[in-house]
This record gives C-alpha cells, sequence and structure tokens, in this order.
C-alpha cells in the first residue's frame, strides 16, 4: 500500500475528492447504461423507434448544456462549483420522471433533463481540475479523473445486470441513480469550494464563444477532435455488430456469442483502467499534439487488426484481443491529452467556454459515430470489411493535423 501511494501523483486533495464523486456518479449512470433501452421496450412498451428518438433527444438537449455549461463554469455570478450543482441537481429529476414513466412524453422529459444535466456537468467538472492543477500535473489528474469515470460505469454494469438478474426491479436503477447524483451534489457542496478566480473572469456570459470561435489553433484541434470521438464510438457501436455477423466464430459459425463478445469488451475495459495512469506518466516527455499523434498511431494499428478478425481463417478470437488491447491504449493516450491540451490553449478567463467546444466535439463524434457504423454494418461484408481498412488510414489525416497544430502551437505559452 505505501508503495502504492508513493506511486501515485501528489495532486491536490480537492482532485482525490471529485474523482470519489465523479466514480459514485457514473456509477449510478452505469447502472443504466445498457439496461435503459431494455426497460423502456420490453418493460414499459415502448417501441424501439420512440425509445431511439427519445435518447437522441437527450444528445440534442446535452449540446445545449454543453453551451450553457461553458458560460456558466466562467461566469463570476455562477463559476465551476454552482454549475456542478446544477448538473447533479437536473440529473438526479431527470431520474424521477425516468423511473415514474409509463408513458412516451414522461420518457422524452427525463431524456431531456438528463441530456440536459450531462451537458452542464463536464466543462465544468474538467474546468475544476485545470484550476487546482499545475501544467505538469495536469495530464495525470485528466487521467485519474478518467479512471474514476470508467471505474464507476464498469462497476455500475456489472452490479446494475447482477441486480437485475436477482430481482428484475428495473425501475429500481432509476432510483440508484438518483440517489448517486444526489451524493455526488452533498460532496460538491461540502467538499469543494469555488475555483474560479473571478479576477480572470468577463462580466458578460457568453461573449468567450466568439474569442474561442476565431482562435485557430483551437479549431484546428476541433477538426482532429471529431476524428477521435468518432474512433471512440465505433469501439461501442459498429465494433459488436461486426463481431456478431461478420467474424467467424467457434465451429464454423458466423459471429462471436454473446459472452465472447461480452467477456472481450470487458477485457478492454479493464486494460483501459489499469493502463490509464502508467500511460498518461509515460508519455508526459511530449507535447499533447506528439502524444495525439502517438494515439492515432494506435488507432490506426487497431482499427487494421479488427480488419484482419474479420478476414483471418484462424486465430479471429486472439485477433480480436489484440485489437481491443491496442485500442484500450489509443484510447487512454488521448484522454487525458485532449483536455490538456485545451486547457492549454485556453486563456485562464475561458477555460470552460474551451472545455465546452471539447465536450462538443464528444457530442458530434457520437452522434457521427453510430451513424456511420450502423449504416456500414448493413451493407455487404466487403463493404463491412473494408470500412475498417478506410478507418485505419484516415489517421494519417489525423496525424497531419495534429503536425501542424504541433507547429502553431509550439510558440504558444502553457498558462499554470
Amino acid at each position: 500500500m505505501q508503495k502504492l501511494l508513493t506511486w501515485l501523483p501528489r495532486l491536490d486533495h480537492r482532485v482525490w475528492i471529485l474523482i470519489a464523486g465523479r466514480l459514485l456518479s457514473q456509477l449510478g449512470s452505469g447502472f443504466t447504461l445498457f439496461y435503459a433501452p431494455i426497460f423502456f421496450v420490453n418493460q414499459v412498451g415502448l417501441s424501439a423507434t420512440v425509445v431511439g428518438i427519445g435518447i437522441g433527444s437527450g444528445s440534442i438537449a446535452g449540446i445545449a448544456g454543453r453551451i450553457v455549461g461553458g458560460s456558466f463554469a466562467d461566469s463570476p455570478r455562477w463559476g465551476r462549483r454552482k454549475t456542478l450543482l446544477l448538473s447533479a441537481a437536473v440529473s438526479a429529476l431527470a431520474d424521477v420522471f425516468l423511473a415514474l414513466t409509463y408513458d412516451f412524453p414522461t420518457f422524452l422529459l427525463g431524456n431531456l433533463l438528463m441530456g440536459l444535466g450531462i451537458g452542464l456537468y463536464w466543462p465544468a467538472t474538467e474546468a475544476v481540475v485545470a484550476d487546482i492543477t499545475t501544467v505538469d500535473q495536469r495530464n495525470e489528474a485528466y487521467a485519474l479523473t478518467r479512471l474514476g469515470d470508467s471505474l464507476g460505469v464498469g462497476l455500475g454494469v456489472v452490479l446494475g445486470g447482477w441486480l437485475i438478474a436477482a430481482t428484475g426491479a428495473y425501475r429500481a436503477l432509476f432510483v440508484i441513480d438518483g440517489i448517486s447524483f444526489v451524493v455526488f451534489l452533498g460532496i460538491i457542496y461540502w467538499a469543494i469550494a469555488e475555483t474560479l478566480s473571478t479576477q480572470q473572469t468577463s462580466r458578460r456570459m457568453f461573449q468567450g464563444w466568439g474569442r474561442a470561435l476565431r482562435d485557430r489553433p483551437l479549431l484546428v484541434y476541433v477538426l482532429v477532435n471529431i476524428l477521435f470521438t468518432t474512433y471512440l464510438a465505433q469501439i461501442n457501436s459498429a465494433m459488436p455488430l461486426y463481431f456478431t455477423n461478420y467474424v467467424q466464430g467457434a465451429q464454423g459459425q458466423v459471429g462471436f456469442s454473446s459472452t465472447t463478445i461480452s467477456t472481450l469488451f470487458s477485457w478492454h475495459v479493464v486494460l483501459t483502467a489499469i493502463t490509464q495512469l502508467p500511460v498518461a506518466r509515460g508519455l508526459n516527455r511530449f507535447s499533447r499534439p506528439q502524444v495525439l499523434m502517438i494515439s492515432a498511431v494506435f488507432w490506426g494499428i487497431g482499427f487494421g487488426l479488427t480488419w484482419l478478425t474479420g478476414i483471418a481463417v484462424t486465430g479471429q478470437l486472439l485477433w480480436a484481443g489484440f485489437s481491443l488491447s491496442v485500442l484500450a491504449i489509443a484510447t487512454v493516450a488521448y484522454t487525458p491529452a485532449a483536455s490538456s491540451l485545451v486547457v492549454n490553449l485556453a486563456p485562464e478567463a475561458l477555460r470552460g467556454v474551451y472545455l465546452a467546444i471539447n465536450s462538443l466535439c464528444w457530442a458530434v463524434g457520437y452522434f457521427v459515430g453510430p451513424a456511420l457504423g450502423g449504416w456500414v454494418m448493413d451493407q455487404p461484408r466487403t463493404i463491412a470489411d473494408g470500412f475498417w481498412i478506410v478507418s485505419a488510414l484516415s489517421v494519417l489525416l489525423a496525424i497531419g493535423i495534429l503536425r501542424y497544430l504541433d507547429r502553431i502551437t509550439s510558440s504558444v505559452p502553457v498558462t499554470n
């Protein structure tokens, strides 16, 4: 234990408190992540199309939440703390509506509120980490907060599955999720003081967006970040379908079994968790654009291995395991470096707005990725196989953009 404590970075105690709070709130989110669509279709009786529309509406509300959340986080009237408190309260209220859902209007309202709450959350929580860390600490701090998120979601999925198997009480999942947001609200209220420096802030709520949208390095970064978030979405959307419908499984059957797929993706989550901090620490010697180039190389190799999984005559499971292992490294190299890069680009008074733009890239990527991947997986096998080669080659575009970004940011001063 002493060795572990020595190995961990020396961060402000508020970072550790925030990590614990994020783990708890994501634990509740993991409870509902995979089981909500099953519940609303099979138990409540809503159609799959209606459920898809409702969940999609949450993403739209999330875009609005990110825009408002970024401006609120930079506003002296709101700041990071009040924005996080508002996010937790809105998310808890969303779970009340979802737990009481018996018809589409209630379901829609619950999803709109949940999307809004999540949108408010991301810019503020990322800004808090930036406020209470130094440049040298930031990459590892973001790695640890992402680790808290990943562990929370992973544990939530497992515990939620156990609860459903034991009781069948789907509505209890939303109650537990709501309680987790209330606990998170309490942690923020009692343990996290406001971190916004009021001397650095602007008095006009949305004026920072104009400046941010004229920032050339930030706009260049947005282009490549949408590519990366689209890659992430493919792991969760297109890849399971590809392994199910196109890869040769056991005894000559088409597709891996659901148990095999679950094991593969569980391994991906576990490897992501255990390598998050070591990879972030090992890559600290490079500039943030250079780290993202390294991540891009791993994405390309991972997608190439996915293609090999589909065309291989033997050893498909082994290639699939290699693919998801490489993609886990690509993910852990990407996520903390991306947030750190945005903070480095942002004026201190506009951290919330810049991080909101970073979060909006995720919203775009997770809209484009599943739509594109779903369409491709409905096509003939040659197109489905070729999709992974095209994805692998697309990293050359990402690397080219990042080389340009590295050049134009090398003269940009880094703020503490």
